[in-house]
């Protein structure tokens, strides 16, 4: 046996101790490229059951679960009651404990939190930032919470599995379980705060592991901070190498999902009927573990906060929307119940499965405040009779993927940090202020204003079989790091007819983090990098990137932080990089390949301005809708589209579901809640128009509404119109 191949062999082995190292889907990998062969066969990239009839099981309708921080009501008949008569279908147990009998009697589908305990996988104290600053510059120091150490070691997956045994033990009697939760805001730091630790003292894991992702090939094990990459901004760009730091964090990621997916399989053996997974995911992120193309293979459950675009990359990696994907819920007075009925159905019309409400202000003494009243008609319905219609159903998207490149989600932080200095240890925010964040986001926003659905496409599936036929076009959005295995997989499907977009800097890094001297993708764009590039070529000259974030660090508008760096404007969007020029249109046999040189971001301003335009739009999307028509469904008000209007559609039984709402830009943190920022309950008549005759249900009153083309709804902004008609997509 090949010394490499048995390297690889041994790193994965020592990473899942439990089981075997599995081959990919398609096989072996190929012997040429050591990083294809590391994601097709590395356990980190092998999904836990995910089959849609186990998954949905119990969960087949829209179930919202109050987390009883104060309940006052109680969980008696007055309790019962209160969910009965106000649509409250759920419930919750904690540590494997709760009111079995009563969740029965009132017949509350529940999931079980902190099934395996808490302060290892959520280490206590991690809130408070004082805890951890002083191992923020320490990148020997083991990973722990204020009550000791808690490295990820064979004793404390030990001490997990007992503990997720016992409290299954205690539920599994019911059979009104619908999940388990291993924990809350789960991360191998503390939240995504920027902490190099190390997860344990095995340092010869690490190189084993090191050895096998460069092949056999690997440099030795480093220990740095970012205030390695601190240092090198201002060389040119062939002489910047992030990988001693980024490497070793995304071993820290696989260690961690390997943890995970760990404790779900051992869930699964003692219940085989119930999906577990955990809750409070965070923003996708370089630091805590978050990196979603590894996650989403080890949960079958998930309460995700709607940071950084986590909720859409989830929906997008859930296999046929089977895993139950729901998102945490906060009453706010000053906003009124019609956030509450947004929030509800926003997020039911984007595949989340209920919510997970938190109870803090609901009551006065035992008696339900007058909001509640008002919320009750939509839990009722979506709990009742909306809910069940989506178990099940898939998402439609019209053939648009945008790339979800961890590597450079990791790139993008290295270079956003420059003005911090070594105040570094103090940013947070990332999915308000980072570079990869702010343009994943825009893209999305182009997108959904435009008529147009999408999905992610993670970089593991696209290496292990290319861009699906599905899609026509691929977004590379910020996409700093590519490797070569993705890029010879993206020029594969341009050459095959398909549609690639660059907006700038495109894999001028590989997936280590190591700077090339040219772009990999630069043949198919037809554009050529040089690398003595430094930071005075790319946007306003100062900093590598098109904002200062440190300067913005606490905006409240986006033109704050776009005000902080003077930067060169074409049609409203900075020039990225200076040497080359913009709207770049290259053809590659059956296809085209179009680098922009044009960041995206501002349209996040002019979005929340008010001011955002079709030629806006156009500037991004011109080779993706070159009429400017939305492919499937036209909603117009008084001839022309209303603004932040989206169209979701979902495919169950032959039939297709149509929703029409808000888009809304949503304000959450890092703990959870998210308000609505600029909900208005306005009503007025869209017209809706279908590319062909179909027998059409109103599904909000069951009404049949004939077989036609054109048709009117009444829209309030709050609540979505929301139809179906006969034939799938």
């Amino acid at each position: 046996m090949a010394r490499a191949h048995w390297q690889f062999i041994v790193a994965m082995l020592a990473l899942l101790p439990w089981t075997p190292a599995a081959f990919g889907a398609d096989g072996p990998a190929e012997a040429g490229d050591p990083y294809r062969r590391y994601i097709e066969t590395a356990p980190e990239f092998r999904p836990v059951r995910q089959d849609p009839a186990f998954l949905i099981g119990r969960w087949d309708t829209w179930i919202y679960m109050p987390w009883r921080y104060q309940w006052t009501i109680g969980t008696g008949e007055a309790g019962g009651r209160f969910c009965r008569d106000f649509g409250f279908n759920g419930g919750f147990t904690d540590h494997g404990e709760g009111p079995l009998e009563w969740l029965q009697r009132w017949g509350l589908r529940f999931y079980n939190d902190h099934t395996a305990g808490k302060g290892d996988l959520h280490l206590r104290g991690s809130e408070n930032r004082s805890t951890v600053q002083a191992d923020q510059r320490n990148p020997r120091v083991i990973r722990h919470g204020t009550d000791g150490p808690r490295p990820i070691d064979a004793n404390l997956r030990r001490r997990l599995r007992d503990r997720v045994s016992a409290h299954i033990a205690n539920l599994r009697r019911s059979r009104l379980r619908v999940a388990y939760a291993l924990d809350d805001e789960i991360s191998w730091g503390a939240f995504v705060t920027p902490l190099p630790w190390r997860l344990n003292d095995d340092d010869a894991a690490y190189q084993r592991w090191l050895d096998a992702y460069y092949g056999g090939r690997a440099p030795r094990a480093a220990w740095v901070t970012p205030d390695f990459v601190l240092e090198q901004l201002e060389r040119p760009l062939r002489e910047l190498d992030f990988s001693p730091l980024l490497d070793r964090l995304s071993y820290q990621d696989s260690v961690w999902a390997n943890l995970i997916h760990e404790l779900v399989e051992h869930a699964n053996r003692i219940d085989p009927q119930t999906p577990c997974g955990f809750v409070g995911g965070q923003a996708p992120s370089i630091w805590g573990g978050y990196d979603y193309a590894k996650l989403a293979k080890a949960i079958q459950f998930i309460e995700a906060y709607d940071l950084g675009s986590a909720q859409a990359i989830l929906r997008s990696f859930n296999p046929g929307n089977a895993w139950a994907q729901v998102t945490t819920h906060f009453h706010n007075d000053r906003l009124g119940t019609e956030n509450d009925i947004w929030q509800s159905w926003y997020y039911f019309a984007h595949g989340n499965r209920g919510m997970i409400g938190w109870v803090d202000g609901w009551f006065d003494g035992a008696k339900p405040r007058p909001w509640l009243e008002r919320y009750k008609a939509t839990l009722k319905e979506l709990g009742g009779v909306q809910g069940p219609k989506l178990a099940g159903a898939r998402w439609i998207h019209d053939g648009v993927a945008i790339y979800y490149s961890h590597p450079s989600i990791q790139v993008s932080w290295c270079l956003d940090i420059e003005p911090h200095g070594k105040t570094w240890v103090n940013r947070g925010n990332d999915h308000r202020l980072g570079t990869s964040h702010n343009v994943r986001k825009a893209w999305e926003y182009l997108l959904a204003d435009s008529g147009i659905q999408y999905n992610f496409l993670a970089y593991d599936e696209l290496i292990r079989r290319g861009v699906p036929a599905e899609y026509k076009v691929l977004i590379l959005p910020a996409c700093y790091a590519l490797s070569d295995a993705e890029a010879e997989r993206i020029r594969e499907f341009c050459r095959a007819g398909g549609t690639v977009i660059a907006d700038f800097a495109c894999g001028l890094f590989d997936q280590h983090g190591k700077a090339r001297r040219h772009g990999v993708l630069d043949d198919l764009f037809g554009v050529s990098h040089d690398g003595d590039l430094r930071k005075r070529d790319f946007f306003g000259g100062s900093l590598w990137v098109e904002t200062n974030q440190d300067k913005a660090y606490s905006y409240t508008r986006f033109r704050q932080l776009f005000d902080t760096i003077p930067c060169r404007l074409q049609d409203g969007f900075a020039i990225a990089e200076h040497t080359l020029g913009t709207q770049k249109v290259h053809p590659a046999v059956r296809g085209k390949a179009i680098y922009l040189n044009l960041s995206p971001q501002r349209y996040l301003q002019y979005r929340e301005e008010g001011t955002a335009t079709d030629a806006h739009r156009a500037t991004f999307l011109r080779h993706i809708n070159p009429s400017g028509r939305p492919p499937r469904v036209v909603v117009t008000h008084q001839g022309h589209r209303p603004p932040q209007c989206e169209v979701t559609y979902w495919s169950k039984a032959g039939r297709t579901y149509v929703f029409v709402l808000k888009n809304l830009p949503v304000n959450a943190t890092t703990t959870g809640g998210g308000d609505a920022t600029g909900l208005n309950a306005e009503g007025i008549t869209l017209d809706v128009e279908l590319p062909a005759a179909r027998k059409v249900v109103d599904e909000r009153t069951g009404k049949a509404l004939g077989e036609g083309k054109a048709f009117s709804f009444r829209f309030n902004g709050v609540e979505p119109v929301f139809f179906s008609y006969a034939g799938g997509d």
